[in-house]
């Protein structure tokens, strides 16, 4: 089983390393609060969220004129809005970290920006900073702070048109304008490295342009001689640390040393009061579990009204979510992914020594089964349970190296309301028989 994990982690490491632009080893030391993290909230506010429409891709997709999107601004308030009480909400869910969105790809900044574009405190009724209260306010309860950035500006004059039929210039036409616009764009990230000091950087937007056009090695570089324990995502061209698949889960464990599954509550990144499929509590705790089984973060997003407020079906999800972590939290936080598919039909972790499994069990059925685990079971139970569960060996035949099946019986009763998690201690690392049968 060591040369099967050994093998198997190689394979990952190299594949990513490929991928990749920078020193992996630079970058690994750095990253393990994001590994134990496993559950981040994004946050999208911003101008979108004044009339409930679909973030600046609205004018893009001409849902909506430039200039009646743009025309938000005028209501954007944020009167009810408690930074307090958002980090409550976001500590209470369980998230280790937070990433809210700084400047979209409209070019709104949420910040008093001194690079002469829209920001909330000149353009807003607003009139504030809407960063530096946040980010105070979730550090203090010990929340790591990411912030979003939109490379991108599609309401700059020396950027690029954004509509399919536009005629403003391409940047290979004029360099000039091209330089203009970038010394712009990472001025304001130089002011965000200075206001908020990210512990982690979300970007966005990056496919416009080529690396060399934007300057990413340089972006990369300046920001970590800012802060080098700072972690970038992989939407960098190649420079970011790891790979942020959207909205759909990967079928298969993806390749990634380190990934995040970033997904709405609904269908829509921001309010959105006419998109009314919100994702069930059960939903979201087992597209989390499934995220955490293979070695993976969940980064789930809410969409608060432009007042601040947040609407009541995420705040219920949040605090749905918090819960089940509080009497499941052992399994998820500072797990590794689980043991291979086959050996159990559902999500599985595993303790940083390998010695404890725990298994999810989809579905809360009354028996499950284990294949192929050549450990002793030295002791079982049910996280946020006293009950101490049953188990039988079957198939287990003395001349045989091949390790019987483990029934385990799960009485109704001592099941969680949305997934229940078994906890085995294991007589040392998970060992597990993985050949054919047979003598």
């Amino acid at each position: 089983m060591i040369r099967f994990l050994l093998i198997s982690v190689l394979l990952i490491s190299n594949v990513a390393q490929s991928q990749q632009k920078v020193d992996p080893d630079f970058i690994r030391g750095k990253m393990q609060w994001f590994a134990d993290a496993k559950l981040g909230i994004f946050i999208h506010w911003g101008l979108f969220s004044v009339r409930g429409v679909d973030d600046s891709w609205t004018f893009y997709s001409k849902k909506m004129p430039y200039s009646e999107y743009m025309a938000q601004m005028k209501g954007f308030t944020a009167s009810a809005w408690d930074p307090e009480k958002w980090a409550d909400l976001i500590k209470e869910s369980g998230a280790r970290y937070a990433v809210l969105t700084s400047k979209h790809h409209e070019g709104m900044a949420l910040w008093g920006t001194r690079m002469k574009h829209f920001n909330t405190v000149e353009n807003t009724p607003a009139k504030r900073d809407l960063l530096t209260p946040f980010y105070a306010a979730i550090r203090k309860r010990g929340i790591k702070a990411g912030v979003y950035f939109s490379m991108i500006d599609w309401s700059h004059p020396d950027y690029p048109g954004f509509l399919n039929d536009s005629s403003r210039y391409r940047s290979a036409d004029d360099p000039v304008r091209w330089l203009k616009f970038r010394t712009f764009y990472q001025g304001q990230i130089a002011e965000l490295s200075k206001l908020v000091d990210p512990d982690l950087w979300w970007f966005d937007g990056d496919w416009e342009h080529s690396a060399e056009e934007w300057e990413v090695e340089k972006v990369r570089r300046d920001i970590l001689i800012s802060n080098p324990a700072a972690i970038i995502n992989g939407r960098l061209l190649g420079y970011g640390d790891y790979d942020t698949p959207e909205q759909n889960f990967p079928v298969s464990r993806p390749i990634y040393n380190w990934w995040e599954l970033c997904m709405s509550m609904n269908n829509s990144w921001g309010y959105h009061p006419s998109d009314t499929l919100y994702k069930t509590p059960y939903e979201v705790i087992t597209i989390f579990a499934d995220v955490v089984s293979n070695g993976g973060n969940l980064l789930l997003d809410i969409g608060p009204r432009e007042d601040g407020s947040i609407p009541w079906q995420q705040v219920n999800i949040l605090e749905e979510l918090g819960g089940w972590n509080k009497r499941n939290g052992e399994a998820v936080f500072g797990t590794l992914g689980g043991i291979p598919p086959g050996h159990f039909y559902g999500p599985t972790t595993l303790s940083k020594d390998s010695s404890t499994l725990y298994l999810f069990l989809s579905g809360n059925p009354s028996t499950v089964v284990v294949k192929g685990l050549k450990n002793k079971v030295n002791q079982i139970g049910i996280l946020g349970s006293s009950f101490k569960p049953s188990i039988k060996v079957v198939g287990k035949i003395s001349w045989s190296a091949v390790p019987g099946l483990l029934y385990i019986d799960v009485p109704a009763a001592a099941q969680d309301k949305y997934m229940t998690v078994l906890k085995l201690e294991l007589d040392g690392p998970v060992s597990l028989y993985r050949g054919k049968g047979g003598l």
